[in-house]
This record gives C-alpha cells, structure tokens and sequence, in this order.
C-alpha cells in the first residue's frame, strides 16, 4: 500500500491501485445531440486531476467533430431510427474509435425531438449501443446550461466579468441563459426554431411542428402538408419569430404570443446585458458562417436578428462553438468522477443509470445521531417525491458534518437502511453519495458491522440535489474512481399530447 501526503493529509492507495494513477486520470468522452434540426456527434479527451477530495477537469482536447445530419423522421412524429443509426456508425468509424474505447459522457435529445412517439425508446437504445458509460439526458433546462457552456458564455462571464445572454437557436426551440461571474443566474426556452416549418427542394411544405401553430394564427398563415408555400410567407414567419425573441434578448413587456410560446418561465432577471452570443443552427447565419440557403426558415430568421441587433445597437460577441453548443457542451463540462475512497460490492453492481437522487436535510451537527430521526426523514423524502414504490434504485446524497466517531456512523448507516427499506428489496443496491472523501467508511460499516448482505455503493466526492438523476459508471482502472454524469430526464407522458 503506498502513500503520499497532499495538503498536509496523508492518502492511502487502495489495494491493487496505483497511488499516481489515484491523482489524475484521462477519459475519452463522447457527446451525441439528437435534434428536431440536425444530429451531430463530438468525441473529446478529457484530463481530470484530484483537487482535495474530487476530480476537477484539467484540460478538455477536441479529438473529433461529426459533420452535420438533418434529423431524419419516417413521418412527423417517428424519428428515423435506422438513418440514424448508420450516422452513428460512421462517424464513430471517422474518429477511429470504437464503442469500447469510450469511458463516458452523454446523448441528448434536444428540443422538439425529445417529443417524438419514439424518442425515448431512441435515447435507451442508443446509450446502450453507443459507448461503455453514456447518458441519456434531455429536456429543455439541461440544454440551456449546456449551450450556454458549449459557446463558451459562462467562461467569457467569468473571465471578463460581463453579463452575458446566450441565445441558442435550433430546429424546434430557442433556449436562452443568463450568464455573469461564471454562473447561470436565469433562463428560459420557448418555441422558437428554424424548422418548425419545413421545405424540400421544390419548395413543397415537408413538415410542419404542432409548436408552430400559435406563430401561423397570430400572422393568419395556414400552412398545409404537401403544398408549396411562398418565400414571402416564410418571411411574415421569420419575422415574427424575430420579434418574440427581440422581446425576451431586449427584456421588454412581452406580448401574449411570446408568453404562450414559453416551454419554460419567462426570465424574471431585469439587470443589464452587457453582451449576447448566439448559438444553435441559426447562429450559423448570424455570424456569416454559412450563407447556404437551407430548407428551413433558419437563414431568414438569422436576417431579422440581425436587423434588429443593428437597429438596438446590441453588443453580439463570438461564441466558441455555434451549431455545435449543445453537444460540445455535454461532452466537455457534464462530466464527473468521484472521490478514491469508495466502497463497491460486488464489484459488478456497476454501471447504474437513471438513478434518482434524494437529498433529505439531516440535523448531522449534534454529538449523537437519532437514527429514528434519520429512519423518519428518508421516509418523509421517499413519499413526497412518488419514490416509496419505484421499482429503480435511490441514491441518497448527504454532506456529513461531524466526527465518524463509530457510535454516530453505527446511528446514522442504522437510520439509513431502515428508511431506505423500500426502495432497497429484489437485490437493488444501498446507494450513498457523500461530498466529503468518507464514501468506504460508510460502505465498510454497513457491510461489516451491521452486516447488511445487499449490494452496496458508496461514493465520496460528488455533491447533489433533489431533481436530479445520476448514472454510476464502472470503476476505472488504477484510479478506484467511478465516472458519475449528473442529468435531469424529462420525457413527455403522452408523446401526442
């Protein structure tokens, strides 16, 4: 066993791991975005360095960009499943990669694709096919944070202290964040996008999202299936959808359309914008990317922001990323591993997905633990949040405040098990997630001094919330840590709704 000291503490190497290897460690990620515009895939290389008790990235290296794929659908509501599964497979042949050589990250299906008949279905099927570790994240507060990563506004706030509003534009919606001192301070999504109507190449309307239909009415359009439709029609669409999202970059009044076309709360921020970035598909256009003329409203739609960013002299800044945000931003920032001192068994519990987090507020600071109070309030959180029946495993999440004095750990892992009875039958695994690096303390008395006979997993180094769900990863090689992708799933109940 070796050791080494690291801020005055000492650090154990856990058997059969290296001591350096425990330090830092090298992943290769993958981020799939799945839209109602465009697919497109990044491969990146991500060093992380042990910071304290966790894993912080210490520099991210772009290995591969995919080209851009229209999304395809079989009809409006059905999503191509083999188009795009032959996209998939030949840009993971382009990189030089196989599924295998993946250790983690995250697929997302993004705007209007996440309400497709089958695209959840699509999203399990390829997070199985895809990679060793990959998530299946959607919905439309994930997709914001992580557009506003990608382009790069939330590291530009931080390193100029600016206020910056990114504006990512895709196929079926418009997702907006709030940035300043390297933190999202607000954000929304609303029905905006470039292909809520679609045109083939003669011209011919080839499909029309039901999210458009409050736009058509207020500018008394009526678009059908099948026909053509005039390039000034597609103007009065474009311009309209400028004025609402002039509305929401310039913080005025909003009309009852852009209030009905909100998917998320409007912003309530009201401080100064110092700049916006744009990105999405139709930041493509804004910036004079590409100056194709594609099938969509997306160029026409680039021309009224651009109007408008002149006539309200708007301070527009270059993202880092455009039409590839999203996914670069997944790839890049949604990424975590935790702590070394873990506890795992058997070893083969691993990987977990989908799991959802409680996070019960403890009274942990008192000498003694009342393990009936900590039995109660599982239980309490267990039920408020529907979870008291779920057939999935619960992680429970926890800072621990105090001594691990045997007496408070003997109270406390007692209270847990008893309050996580429930969601612990037909061999689901006791899972803890701690902030601090005690994760195999807990595992460790709960296997051998209580004698709980369940599969166990207890990991350190990872804070979360409520609302949200994590994936657990297989431990990595050398290291004892486990990769953890924190996500939020929002799947329509009724994809025809």
């Amino acid at each position: 066993m070796e050791q080494q000291s690291d801020n005055g503490r000492i650090i154990f190497a856990g058997a059969g791991h290296n001591i350096a290897d425990e330090q830092q460690t090298t992943l290769t990620s993958v981020g799939i975005d799945i839209g109602s515009a465009t697919c497109h895939i990044v491969f990146s290389e991500i060093e992380m360095k042990r910071s304290s008790d966790q894993f912080v990235v210490s520099k991210r290296s772009l290995l591969y960009e995919s080209e851009i794929l229209l999304t395809p659908f079989s009809d409006r509501d059905i999503i191509d499943e083999f188009a795009l599964r032959d996209f998939l497979e030949k840009q993971y042949k382009a990189a030089n990669l196989s599924p295998r050589e993946v250790d983690t990250g995250a697929l997302i299906l993004t705007g209007t694709a996440l309400e497709k008949k089958n695209a959840q279905m699509l999203g399990e099927l390829f997070s199985l096919e895809t990679g060793n570790f990959i998530s299946v994240a959607a919905g439309d507060r994930l997709e914001a944070i992580m557009a506003a990563h990608g382009s790069g506004a939330i590291i530009n706030s931080r390193e100029t202290g600016a206020t910056i509003m990114n504006v990512d534009i895709g196929g079926g919606t418009t997702k907006i964040a709030i940035c300043s001192n390297g933190e999202i301070i607000d954000l929304t999504t609303v029905d905006i996008g470039a292909r809520l109507i679609a045109i083939n190449d003669n011209g011919c309307i080839c499909r029309i999202e039901k999210n458009a239909d409050l736009i058509f009415e207020e500018i008394g359009l009526q678009p059908v299936l099948g026909t053509n439709i005039t390039d000034e029609s597609l103007e009065r669409v474009a311009k309209k959808m400028g004025i609402v999202l002039t509305e929401i970059i310039l913080q005025k009044p909003l009309s009852r359309l852009t209030k009905n076309l909100h998917r998320l709360p409007p912003i309530k921020w009201n401080g100064t914008i110092d700049a916006v970035t744009f990105s999405g598909g139709v930041a493509e256009y804004i910036y004079d990317y590409s100056t194709q003329q594609n099938i969509d409203v997306g160029s026409k739609l680039a021309s009224a922001i651009k109007s408008m960013a002149v006539a309200h002299d708007l301070n527009i800044m270059e993202p880092v990323e455009s039409i590839r945000a999203t996914v670069v931003g997944l790839s890049q920032y949604k990424i975590n591993l935790s702590g070394t001192t873990n506890f795992i068994h058997p070893a083969d519990i691993l990987p977990q997905k989908n799991i959802p987090v409680i996070a019960p507020n403890f009274m942990l600071e008192t000498d003694e633990i009342d393990q009936n109070a900590i039995c109660s309030t599982i239980l309490n959180t267990l039920n408020t949040f529907s979870l008291n029946t779920t057939n999935c495993p619960v992680a429970l999440c926890f800072d621990w405040n105090g001594s691990a004095v045997y007496g408070r750990i003997e109270s406390f892992i007692s209270g847990v098990i008893k309050g996580m009875q429930e969601v612990l039958t037909d061999g689901k695994p006791l899972i803890l997630v701690c902030s601090g690096d005690i994760g195999r303390v807990f595992g460790n008395h709960a296997r051998y001094e209580i004698n709980y006979t369940g599969p166990i997993i207890s990991i350190d180094g990872i804070t979360l919330n409520e609302f949200q769900y994590i994936d657990i990863g297989a431990e990595l090689k050398g290291s004892g840590a486990v990769p953890v992708s924190i996500k939020s799933l929002v799947f329509p109940e009724n994809p025809n709704q």
